[in-house]
């Protein structure tokens, strides 16, 4: 059976490769955002898609995130297992708990981040239009209790439930614009708006709340939600190699020492370390520091970079991704090489899957922490890999 499913994925996963569809993602209206303003209600011209592939396609491809588990060592640590967003060993108590999904503002006044490098994988998008294309991180961390303080804490768009349903994570942000509201009511949606604590850092009150000690433990818990994977869950996100990935192997990589992404606003920029093997995050012209672990910088062994196309919802630059969508282009880079890629997202909540554009297969990472850029599909062209 295991092996009929696996045939039928990669059948799938050639006729995925070869068409592109933009799927169409709804808007509704009613949260108050987290900032001076106002948003005018406008009309939407696109309906709600719950399913982007012919029901046929739909079928063959259901279940298949479950055959992408993350890799066992033939000799078990005692009391560890291999996280499945990292694939580093872990505590075995945090095995079924559930990962968080934090808002984080990346605008330069909210610098320097707290926590960040706590993160085993960090979102980067464009948060509007307006004001350079700004980005916005989230931040997926799976050992949450360790938390002591992280961000500062901003609103959500509605990308943001979509992509942290990939991980059945629990969305903490603070408000969002009116067109959150229907995905705030999905049924896979627990999210946490708001009521964070304020850190007295003499900067403008949108740049002060962070999640502190134990504060996620007590909302969870007054929320109602469970802090296990729930119904929800769609299975394990990565297919992680059991040896380090070597992609100079491969034969349509090509050198990434540097990778410069068109967010003007922020400019930023992804270093390789050949120290550490990995890619340290640059922005605003720095790097990027986390003071609360004396000053280390925000560093990646994986990369992922997508191609996505993107909806403007009214003229004061509020827009959402298609980040639900299939045969769009990619990068995955790790150890100062990069191929090509193809992804596709089959459900709201589902992952989103990575295959090798030579070959149609999904890729296998490295261990370590991951970097997901969401590039808009308008500016694709100016990804700069050197």
């Amino acid at each position: 059976m295991r092996n009929r499913k696996q045939k039928c994925m990669m059948a799938c996963a050639a006729i995925l490769a070869a068409i592109t569809v933009m799927s169409a993602i709804p808007a509704d209206q009613t949260v108050q955002e987290d900032k001076t303003g106002t948003v005018t209600e406008v009309s939407m011209d696109y309906a709600a898609q719950e399913n982007v592939l012919p029901v046929t396609l739909l079928e063959m491809t259901q279940g298949s995130t479950q055959l992408l588990p993350s890799a066992q060592l033939t000799t078990p640590q005692g009391n560890m297992y291999r996280s499945e967003l990292t694939n580093e060993w872990i505590d075995i108590s945090l095995q079924n708990q559930r990962p968080v999904a934090v808002m984080v503002d990346n605008e330069k006044a909210a610098l320097p981040h707290y926590g960040l490098t706590e993160a085993d994988v960090v979102y980067e998008m464009m948060n509007s239009t307006a004001n350079g294309r700004i980005t916005r991180l989230m931040a997926i961390v799976k050992d949450w209790g360790k938390i002591t303080q992280f961000g500062n804490v901003r609103s959500a768009r509605q990308t943001n439930f979509m992509l942290a349903a990939e991980w059945n994570a629990i969305l903490c942000h603070d408000g969002g614009p009116f067109y959150i509201n229907e995905w705030v009511a999905k049924p896979y949606t627990n999210n946490l708006s708001g009521g964070f604590s304020r850190v007295n850092n003499g900067k403008k009150r949108e740049y002060t709340e962070y999640i502190c000690t134990g504060e996620l433990a007590k909302r969870i818990k007054a929320a109602g939600y469970t802090t296990e994977y729930n119904q929800y869950y769609p299975g394990p996100h990565f297919m992680f190699s059991d040896t380090e990935i070597d992609l100079s192997t491969h034969p349509a990589a090509l050198p990434c020492n540097v990778i410069t992404l068109p967010f003007p606003h922020n400019q930023s920029q992804l270093v390789y370390n050949a120290a550490t093997k990995t890619y340290d995050y640059y922005e605003y012209g720095q790097a990027h520091k986390d003071p609360l672990h004396n000053n280390a910088q925000l560093t990646f062994k994986n990369l992922l970079i997508q191609d996505t196309t993107f909806a403007q919802l009214d003229n004061g630059g509020y827009m959402i991704y298609n980040a639900m969508d299939f045969g769009r282009s990619g990068y995955y880079i790790t150890n100062g090489k990069v191929i090509q890629v193809v992804w596709y997202k089959l459900g709201e909540n589902a992952p989103t899957v990575y295959l090798d554009k030579l070959t149609g297969q999904t890729i296998q990472i490295n261990t370590g922490k991951t970097y997901i850029a969401l590039v808009p599909s308008d500016v694709w062209s100016g990804v700069a890999i050197q």
